[in-house]
């Protein structure tokens, strides 16, 4: 089959209407007042401090679905996992599954590139406690969809039960007509769901510090996600 090309156009149009939202009152203010008052380590930069917008490849078949942006990482660099040590354990595993160029992810000027993978968020602001409401969700929940129409996605892996959950209700709110799982399918690492006949889901536990430090999650697991997503983007569609 082949593959779905999308338009760099409609790909930077959604990055705009991403990082220019203020659809979420609470969360914009929580943004602007973690960037004026920064961390001691990071007193000296321009913090970002408005939405974080997609990153990566535009035509990637493997689309990772995050939580929200790191207050003092993300919402400090302007990129999807950049500048805290869940991208470290992230973009170490893309390098050695092949989807990244380098492992690591410093700032936005690094010179981080994927290939055939890109990234996004249930929720594009970083929220207070890493807590984004049902409401602030569902007003996020436009955006993963647009990312959808626009990428010729084969795998999704979902980085934990809040962007498991959000894949799952995209899926079944646009295409209820095409959704093979008859019932919403269990988050678990590694767990995996047929979609639709082209798109696989695959759930992988967050690489965030409260599982890595607790050896909840390690490196070989990681590693594992990414190695299933790369088998599954060779094979033919059902």
């Amino acid at each position: 089959m082949k593959k779905r090309s999308t338009s760099p156009r409609r790909w930077q149009q959604l990055n705009k209407q991403i990082r220019t939202c203020e659809q979420c009152p609470r969360l914009r203010a929580h943004c602007l007042r973690i960037a004026e008052e920064k961390r001691a380590a990071y007193r000296d930069e321009t913090y970002w401090g408005k939405p974080v917008e997609n990153f990566g490849d535009h035509n990637a078949r493997v689309l990772i679905v995050g939580l929200a942006p790191a207050a003092h990482g993300a919402n400090r660099t302007g990129r999807m996992f950049t500048g805290d040590r869940s991208g470290d354990w992230l973009f170490r595993a893309l390098h050695r599954a092949g989807f990244a160029n380098q492992t690591e992810a410093t700032s936005a000027k690094d010179g981080l590139e994927l290939t055939d993978c890109a990234i996004t968020a249930a929720c594009h602001c970083a929220p207070p406690d890493n807590k984004p409401t049902r409401d602030e969700l569902i007003e996020c929940a436009g955006f993963l969809t647009r990312t959808f129409e626009i990428m010729p996605v084969r795998v999704v892996v979902a980085l934990g039960r809040i962007g498991w959950d959000a894949v799952w209700k995209h899926f079944k709110a646009e295409h209820k007509d095409k959704l093979l799982p008859t019932k919403k399918p269990q988050f678990s690492h590694l767990a995996e769901a047929q979609l639709t006949e082209q798109i696989t889901l695959i759930g992988s536990y967050h690489p965030s510090q409260q599982n890595t430090f607790t050896g909840r999650l390690t490196e070989p697991m990681l590693d594992a996600v990414f190695e299933r997503a790369s088998q599954l983007c060779s094979q033919p569609t059902l």
